[in-house]
């Protein structure tokens, strides 16, 4: 009886074994699926952390993970104490800890960019806090996850959103320190990236197309200064990044070290790749890289063919690289930027209207199995809605018909049934609500228009034009003026920039006839003053 017994209690104890063993295995099953989903597994080293904190990983083996854990509550007590800097250091260390875990880092990206700038009343501190947010995601994850969608997403989201919208107060100072900072350092090459792009890439390859004994360093040593090294830390030394001007070399040698250290520093400090930068000008259209929208799009493209090479195309990249060109043709091009840091604004890029609209399409085409094409859709609508009347009043109305046709075909036929009726309707119902982007377009474009008509001998009409102009501002400028975000410059100093960026853009002939038919339109608008005559 009793060994029976004990072989009964034998068997029981070896099924609740087999049983523990089984549930052991499965919930390691979950485990390995959690970790390959989540990416947790790690596969590099610690770096930037003190000495203590590389010896404790280290010692502690598979236990990091505790410590990423105790970091991340440390971080949040840190976020409501207001200990900001500290949570920097600390995000940076969870990302060296946990280096494959995306969706940690973009959320200690996204608590920087957006939740700890916000409170701080001062624009730079605001900026740094955005900055240390796009930072962490594109200087750290992106180094140990570079092939992953979602971090390209975030990002993308960040310079279309934080950086490129209006719902921060602080938005026109982020676009113009932005501005800023690409102005100098794309310097001379703003508005052609081809010298940059077929520049040498690093030290090494330089070296091989000017070997010591070239000629070029030759030059460079009768200048007074010794090699490669000295002049690209003199490069970087000035606010204003450019080669020391004492520096009197050849044409062709001085533009190859110019052009080979502006690529350079593009790389390293913004992570732009010149020849990406190109290849995105050529598919899309001339892009004005010193605007939000243009770096948003760079990222997102990333994105798309990131997840492309998994089998299936990001829908979130691809709305991004969509409504990032709708945001770059409505105010993709920088007007005015100066010395005062909160001074900025932009115009359409006209030269991205066909290319939005087609990547609407193709986007459209792509997920029409998913039903995320239906969304696609109706944003294309949209955005021919919003085109129309911005390419009407930039002078192109052949292009504004084609558009205007394309909707009817798409939407059905408008209450409005002509396209002057349709962008007339639309001046009415769209600046009374408008955002200041928009304003600005509107504005900047009629006085374009006025300017145009008034080179081709239409006073009249440029008359009329202006005219609009100034009643869109000033019914504007009276709807806003409580509102700081929303404030437009003065009219004269919109009409000041629309003037220049014009007349650089025009034939010496045509400057000099534009500029007499501007000064005979103010003596006319002088002596209709002196008279009384308004």
């Amino acid at each position: 009886m009793n060994r029976f017994r004990n072989i009964t209690l034998i068997l029981v104890l070896i099924m609740i074994t087999l049983g523990a063993l089984f549930g052991v295995r499965q919930m390691q099953y979950s485990l390995d699926r959690t970790i390959e989903e989540e990416r947790l597994r790690f596969t590099g080293t610690v770096t930037d952390a003190p000495p203590a904190m590389v010896f404790t990983t280290v010692a502690l083996g598979s236990f990091r993970g505790l410590l990423a854990d105790i970091l991340w509550l440390r971080s949040e007590s840190l976020k409501g104490q207001k200990n900001y800097f500290e949570m920097v250091q600390l995000a940076r260390w969870i990302t060296d800890l946990q280096p494959n875990y995306s969706g940690g880092t973009v959320y200690l990206a996204w608590n920087l960019a957006y939740n700890i700038s916000v409170t701080s009343s001062d624009w730079e501190d605001r900026w740094y806090w955005v900055n240390e947010g796009i930072k962490l995601i594109r200087d750290k994850a992106m180094v140990y996850n570079p092939d992953d969608p979602m971090l390209y997403r975030e990002l993308s989201w960040i310079y279309l959103h934080k950086l490129g919208n209006l719902m921060d107060d602080a938005h026109l100072y982020y676009k113009n320190q932005m501005a800023t900072q690409m102005t100098n350092v794309l310097g001379r090459s703003l508005y052609d990236l081809k010298p940059l792009a077929d520049a040498p890439v690093g030290k090494e390859e330089f070296m091989r197309l000017y070997p010591e004994d070239h000629p070029l360093w030759q030059a460079v040593r009768e200048a007074g200064y010794k090699d490669y090294d000295q002049l690209a830390a003199l490069f970087r030394e000035p606010v204003q990044v450019a080669l020391p001007e004492n520096l009197k070399i050849r044409s062709e040698y001085y533009q190859a070290l110019d052009a080979h250290f502006r690529a350079e520093l593009l790389r390293e400090r913004f992570k732009l790749d010149p020849k990406r930068m190109v290849a995105l000008d050529e598919k899309y259209g001339r892009m004005d890289w010193r605007v939000p929208e243009s770096q948003a799009i760079y990222w997102a493209e990333i994105g798309v063919e990131k997840s492309a090479a998994n089998g299936r195309v990001d829908v979130n990249c691809m709305r991004i690289v969509t409504h990032g060109l709708q945001a770059a043709f409505r105010s993709g091009r920088v007007l005015m930027i100066d010395n005062d840091a909160r001074t900025f604004q932009a115009v359409p890029n006209l030269n991205l209207a066909d290319s939005a609209y087609a990547a609407f399409e193709a986007a459209e085409e792509e997920f029409v199995a998913s039903g995320a094409g239906e969304s696609f859709r109706s944003a294309k609508i949209n955005y021919l809605k919003d085109a129309i009347p911005l390419i009407y009043i930039y002078g192109n109305r052949s292009k504004a018909q084609e558009f205007f046709e394309k909707l009817q075909e798409i939407d059905g036929p408008q209450r409005q049934r002509t396209l002057d009726e349709f962008v007339r309707n639309h001046f009415i119902e769209d600046v009374r609500d408008a955002d200041v982007e928009k304003a600005t377009s509107v504005v900047s474009g009629l006085i374009q228009r006025a300017l145009w008509e008034l080179l081709l001998g239409n006073r009249e009409v440029a008359v009329y034009n202006e005219s609009m102009a100034r009643s869109i501002h000033q019914l504007y400028t009276q709807r806003n003026r409580d509102v700081r975000r929303n404030q437009l410059p003065e009219y004269d100093q919109i009409k000041y920039y629309v003037i220049n960026n014009m007349l650089r853009n025009l034939p010496e002939a045509a400057q000099r006839r534009l500029i007499e038919e501007i000064r005979a339109q103010q003596a006319e608008a002088a002596g209709r003053e002196e008279s009384g005559d308004n």
